[in-house]
């Protein structure tokens, strides 16, 4: 009879492909990490731009008060979109766990440094400029696309996007009352001065 030999893998080779196929994944993870960090930043902001956008146009569209409230109280930060006149919530949305309405050391604080001048770049939901109230969390879109403050007056407002130790990929968006503008930013480096750029 003859002997046929069989090869197949040893014990020890399957156990330094595992190895190496895991070291591999390591590595990957590792290296897209901060990729992934900034993509929860940005989608973020993205959700937040356009809850601002869908309470505006759903004033516009209806002939109808809508109130946007931004909630940095709780994780996840929250945003509801409310109509003022029977206080139907129309949406709730949140932002992904590791993202919040913040502010960070190193955001520029001086009037021409901050997105539009707007607040002194310390508070993370500010839209009630240079008026003394209570409520700075909220805008009201009324049927022309103005916004208000909670007060009721015509008022811009700016609100800040980021994550705690990541601070460029931070994103701010600004709001003008009068005219119901939105406008987008986000935060650079240029030889160690931070600065806003909009988007």
């Amino acid at each position: 009879m003859r002997s046929q030999d069989i090869r197949g893998f040893s014990l020890i080779e399957m156990v330094i492909v595992v190895l190496v196929i895991l070291m591999v994944t390591a590595i990957a993870v590792v290296t897209m990490q901060p990729s992934l960090q900034a993509a929860h930043v940005a989608n973020g902001y993205n959700i937040t731009m356009a809850a601002i956008r869908e309470a505006r146009d759903y004033a516009v569209a209806q002939r109808q008060e809508y109130s946007v409230t931004f909630s940095n109280t709780a994780i996840p930060n929250t945003i509801t979109i409310t109509q003022v006149g029977n206080g139907n919530v129309l949406a709730t949305y949140q932002l992904p766990t590791d993202v919040a309405f913040m502010t960070l050391s190193g955001f520029p604080t001086s009037p021409a440094g901050v997105p539009d001048g707007f607040g002194a770049g310390a508070t993370a939901i500010d839209f009630d400029q240079a008026i003394a109230s209570p409520v700075k969390t909220m805008i009201y879109f009324l049927p022309d696309g103005t916004g208000q403050d909670a007060n009721g007056n015509i008022n811009n407002g700016v609100i800040y996007v980021a994550r705690s130790n990541q601070i460029y990929s931070s994103r701010a968006i600004t709001f003008w009352g009068a005219t119901g503008r939105i406008r987008g930013w986000r935060l650079y480096s240029n030889g160690g001065t931070n600065y806003w750029r909009q988007t």
